[in-house]
């Protein structure tokens, strides 16, 4: 391989990095946001109401969902996105699983809130922020892996699912470290239903009086 090919191949990897890193920050800074404006905003259905707690723990079983998706997608690609190209098992019939798990996994994080509104705006604001971050990540892999790539693209859709193109792999090298690495961030969507349930009770006590209330 000639330095000008090491090169021309390292630069999308470096471009992959930065994203993922761009992506962990832009992960605190909007937790730090949400964490500070929660205390100001409570469900229209009170806490204990049925309505209320209906919402949280369906929010608790969409958490679940995105802790062991996403486990379950490091299987197929721990470690190796910058490096071979992953197409089976969840990367067979989405081209973001992982990225779709997460968007589960906010979701669920707004249900915590006990209000409907507030879940369907924590999943489409993750997906608004990164959506950005996939298209940039989508224009490295084409550089990385070219004509193959474009192949991929054909077939499996961006966030799908398209069931119909499932394959799988023969033979799986999996990666303890990654493995319980992704457990255990998963494990910062459990957390925080703790933290919405203090919140809860800081504002049924009165301590804090909500300005906004939402369906």
């Amino acid at each position: 391989m000639t330095p000008h090919s090491s090169n021309s191949i390292s630069a999308p990897r470096r471009e992959l990095s930065r994203v993922q890193r761009r992506r962990k920050l832009a992960i605190a800074c909007i937790a730090l946001v949400v964490l500070c404006a929660l205390p100001l905003m409570q469900s229209l259905a009170r806490v204990e109401m049925f309505t209320h707690e209906g919402v949280e723990i369906a929010g608790v079983v969409l958490i679940l969902i995105a802790i062991f998706g996403r486990a379950w997608c490091t299987l197929y690609i721990g470690g190796r996105k910058a490096r071979q190209l992953t197409d089976t098992g969840p990367y067979s019939i989405s081209r973001n699983p992982l990225y779709m798990f997460s968007f589960i996994g906010a979701t669920g994080i707004g249900a915590q809130t006990g209000s409907l509104l507030v879940a369907i705006l924590f999943g489409l604001g993750a997906f608004g922020i990164f959506l950005p971050v996939i298209l940039r990540e989508e224009r490295a892999l084409s550089e990385l892996f070219g004509a193959s790539f474009e192949t991929y693209k054909a077939r499996v859709p961006r966030f799908g699912p398209r069931f119909g193109v499932w394959r799988d792999a023969d033979i799986l090298e999996v990666r303890p470290q990654l493995l319980v690495r992704t457990l255990r961030d998963g494990l910062v969507f459990l957390m925080v239903i703790p933290v919405f349930e203090l919140i809860d009770r800081i504002q049924v006590g009165g301590l804090i009086d909500p300005l906004i209330y939402l369906p």
